[in-house]
């Protein structure tokens, strides 16, 4: 049986019922009407699970940021992954990620974290641009600061309390036996301590920023406050976390250990990732799993990296094309007044699995 989270699944079709399939592409905010609710659409009829549609009726106003946290994740997923294997590609079916989701791997512990820190940063960045009145600035930081050092907080800081909590009610899953099948408690544990992990990661990429006031531009007395990251930053920083997560033991039991047995006396930290099976290579199509393959994969002949044909075409070679591409170029301005350019062509090579 295979075990996968509704509130993933709801998430990224949601998404997907208002946006088209190239995530990295501009989107399209289909069916949303001025107030910021899609149009006839209520929550009953959303792809959400039950606790989400009683959610979503209580507080109607943040499904637009539960869109845009979704747009978030899978567009920072691809762009994370573009040059590697496993490139985070989604489909229109019901399972958006394909294998990935349910398959315990690296992979899934990422979507699941990107997925949650979206959510946050979606909603957060909501709340500070007065969007709600339920949520706003962080009022902890209105007052204080150090008169010794000349800085006092102010401005607006970005507040992901509220955001964190809402993410918590939207995406997890509490219930705790969830099947009776092996691996089926200690999935749903992996998957909300990666949920976890990636909104601990919209905290530790805050920043504190700061704006001088004086006579003549002197710095005799900063204005602070607390901001989140630009999200390319967060998706860097998970990762990094994805790059050094922890394999684990699948076991049914509460506490989760690593795998490796001279490393299981350390304790799991909440910013880390952790998983339970190894990733496929991801180097053929499995129609069956979602996986896509590399073939037809535009590679780098000369990278060592992930995107380089050896690594990137699994050995099985590459094609080379020519491709002619046209640009102006040395363009001047006339008087008076327009600007003539030249038409440059240039001859270059593409290369793609086989």
């Amino acid at each position: 049986m295979e075990i996968w989270s509704p509130r993933i699944r709801a998430l990224t079709l949601l998404l997907l019922s208002f946006c088209p399939l190239d995530c990295r592409g501009s989107w399209m905010w289909l069916g949303l009407t001025s107030a910021g609710v899609p149009e006839k659409l209520g929550c009953s009829r959303l792809p959400l699970s039950p606790r989400q549609k009683d959610l979503c009726r209580r507080k109607p106003f943040l499904l637009p940021s539960i869109q845009h946290g979704a747009q978030l994740a899978i567009s920072e997923c691809q762009g994370q992954f573009r040059q590697e294997r496993w490139n985070c590609s989604t489909s229109a079916e019901s399972k958006v990620f394909g294998h990935e989701l349910s398959s315990g791997t690296k992979e899934t512990a990422f979507i699941y974290a990107v997925m949650a820190a979206g959510l946050v940063h979606a909603v957060t960045r909501s709340c500070s641009q007065g969007n709600t009145t339920e949520c706003g600035c962080d009022s902890g930081l209105q007052a204080g600061g150090s008169a010794a050092e000349g800085w006092h907080w102010g401005g607006c800081s970005d507040h992901i309390h509220y955001g964190t909590w809402f993410s918590r009610r939207f995406m997890d899953n509490n219930t705790k036996n969830v099947t009776s099948a092996p691996g089926g408690y200690t999935l749903l544990t992996m998957n909300q301590h990666n949920s976890e992990a990636g909104r601990q990661a919209i905290g530790k990429t805050m920043s504190t920023d700061c704006r001088c006031h004086g006579v003549s531009g002197s710095c005799a007395v900063k204005t602070c406050w607390r901001t989140m990251a630009p999200f390319e930053r967060v998706g860097t920083f998970l990762k990094e976390r994805y790059e050094n997560s922890v394999q684990v033991l699948d076991r049914s039991k509460k506490k989760v250990r690593r795998k490796e047995k001279e490393q299981r006396r350390v304790p799991i930290q909440k910013q880390e990732l952790i998983f339970f099976n190894k990733s496929p290579n991801y180097c053929l199509e499995d129609k069956r799993w979602g996986v896509t393959g590399t073939r037809g994969r535009r590679c780098n002949r000369t990278s060592q990296g992930p995107d380089g044909c050896n690594l990137l075409c699994c050995g099985r070679g590459y094609n080379t094309h020519v491709v002619r591409h046209v640009e102006r170029c040395e363009c001047k301005f006339m008087w008076c007044c327009y600007v003539r350019c030249r038409r440059c062509e240039s001859m270059n090579d593409m290369h793609t699995c086989k």
